[in-house]
């Protein structure tokens, strides 16, 4: 039996993150929630309304022997823009912001090495926002907010905004999807 390895990701809507990441080779488990606030137990409205210090996040659980964390790490570069910050398009807000969130000391020397080779690559002409800090606390979303994408398809947000970051997955990465 492989190992359980978890990291959190933050790069917009979760609604998104989670589209992609259910359908990544070696991904277990994705579920969308808040991480690193203030507010306790906060709700969807609350955490929306930038008060309560939550990022909306996915904690993606997956097997090392079948995908890499550096390998989620590529996927999740290229899903978001990882220079704006506080936004991913017409979400605008804290709560929106870039960030990887982690609750294993082994994986902050990896996420650090690969955020610096991506730096010195030049791939982004502008800086990285992206937050690097320890999970404080994880919430997960409310039900209706899990598998949202797949239930939801035709949605308009859906539609228009998940849908062309899943095509851009299927397309960039064909070779890791599940």
């Amino acid at each position: 039996m492989s190992a359980k390895e978890t990291i959190y990701l933050a790069g917009g809507c979760f609604w998104c993150l989670e589209a992609v990441f259910d359908r990544v080779k070696g991904v277990t488990d994705v579920v969308s929630g808040y991480c690193n606030g203030h507010t306790l137990n906060p709700n969807y409205e609350q955490v929306c309304s930038g008060s309560t210090g939550h990022a909306e996040v996915v904690k993606v659980d997956f097997d090392p022997q079948v995908i890499s964390l550096s390998e989620l790490l590529e996927i999740f570069f290229v899903i978001h823009d990882p220079t704006t910050l506080n936004r991913q398009g017409n979400d605008v807000g804290t709560q929106y912001r870039s960030g990887i969130y982690h609750d294993n000391e082994a994986h902050v020397e990896q996420i650090q090495a690969f955020m610096a080779q991506l730096k010195s690559s030049g791939v982004y002409q502008d800086e990285l926002t992206t937050q690097l800090q320890a999970l404080d606390r994880f919430y997960p979303a409310e039900d209706y907010h899990q598998e949202y994408f797949a239930n939801h398809p035709e949605q308009g947000y859906c539609a228009y905004v998940v849908a062309p970051k899943v095509k851009k997955f299927l397309t960039t990465f064909a070779s890791r999807v599940a």
